[in-house]
């Protein structure tokens, strides 16, 4: 592309640098001009480009007003005549990803060359991977400035309008696109030399690509339920009614634990649900169905169980990493064990 590029960046609040998630709310704004991660951006560009505009977002605000959110980054792009686009790194920001994600695709739907950057296991990975060029991040900025040299490397290319090489060789997560090459060795060889490898021990890399499942070790049975501590935890998102705790629709960053004790059941004058990955009114009309306090009073009145514990944790799980789930479980069962709780029952939506 002759002349200098003339590149728009997307940020969150928190990457924008205006707030954490007290400020997931911010409607977009436009800026001119690079601001937080899109300044090193630009020094990779040099004199070959030039962020004409940063485009900040609150993830909250994309993630419920995504019509109107992704209708103003069209407008955006339409006024900066946006030669390249340039959105995150997001890493394990299940929110932020999803929105990088979307402002990416409609910059290609718009014929504008694009990239970001994310944890393999963010769900903009899982919702955009076949539509963007995703580089793959850690889940902190510990790396950030090799991150956006990768995505400086890659947007050069797609600007430039380069085909890319396989996702392996150039850095970037796989979009399940198949094209012919050729091999030095023919198929039936290259199978014998990975099966003798593998039979001696020796290191090899499968053409299939395949993710092994992580083997989760059951919890023993407790062993006399008439004596258990049972609590209670939904990812339902269950919430106080009117959210006085300003809890978020998906991608948690924490959990939250309300007392029910004395509380023969929830109801819906007092409780209601607040997630983004399925119907609320269901769970609003009736908040046992995401967390059922009734039925286990029922068990703790009739001495199926001994207590229910005085607190239950709520929490939306929709769009949730796994690598930040496994951290918010560890901390539920760290204060479940301290608390004295013997066993706990999830209700997933």
């Amino acid at each position: 592309m002759a002349g200098q590029l003339r590149v728009v960046y997307y940020l969150n609040q928190f990457f924008g640098g205006i707030g954490g998630e007290e400020k997931a709310n911010l409607p977009l704004e436009v800026r001119d001009g690079p601001i937080g991660p899109a300044r090193p951006f630009q020094q990779l560009l040099g004199d070959q480009g030039q962020v004409v505009a940063t485009i900040i977002c609150g993830d909250n605000y994309f993630s419920e007003q995504r019509e109107q959110a992704l209708e103003q980054v069209t407008q955006a792009l339409r006024s900066a005549q946006a030669d390249l686009v340039v959105a995150g790194p997001a890493f394990d920001a299940g929110r932020y990803g999803l929105a990088c994600g979307a402002v990416c695709a409609a910059a290609e739907e718009m014929g504008i060359p694009s990239v970001t950057a994310m944890h393999p296991e963010n769900p903009g990975v899982l919702t955009y991977r076949r539509q963007v060029v995703i580089v793959p991040t850690g889940t902190s900025p510990v790396d950030l400035q090799d991150i956006l040299a990768n995505m400086h490397r890659l947007a050069r290319k797609l600007a430039g309008g380069e085909e890319l090489g396989p996702a392996q060789v150039e850095g970037y997560l796989g979009r399940g696109v198949r094209r012919v090459t050729e091999r030095e060795a023919p198929g039936y060889k290259r199978a014998v030399d990975m099966l003798a490898d593998k039979l001696n021990g020796r290191p090899f890399q499968s053409e299939v690509p395949f993710l092994t499942p992580e083997a989760v070790i059951p919890a023993p049975p407790v062993a006399d339920l008439k004596q258990a501590t049972i609590a209670l935890i939904s990812t339902g998102g269950l919430i106080p009614i009117g959210n006085p705790d300003r809890q978020v629709s998906g991608d948690p960053e924490r959990y939250y634990t309300y007392p029910v004790e004395g509380l023969a059941a929830l109801t819906a004058q007092d409780w209601e649900a607040f997630h983004g990955g399925y119907y609320n009114q269901i769970a609003s009309d009736n908040p046992n169905y995401i967390l059922p306090l009734s039925h286990l009073r029922k068990f703790e009145a009739d001495g199926i169980v001994g207590r229910v514990a005085p607190e239950i944790i709520t929490l939306p799980g929709v769009s949730t990493p796994v690598a930040k789930s496994k951290r918010l479980g560890a901390q539920m069962a760290q204060e479940l064990k301290e608390a004295g709780v013997d066993a706990c029952i999830l209700v997933a939506t």
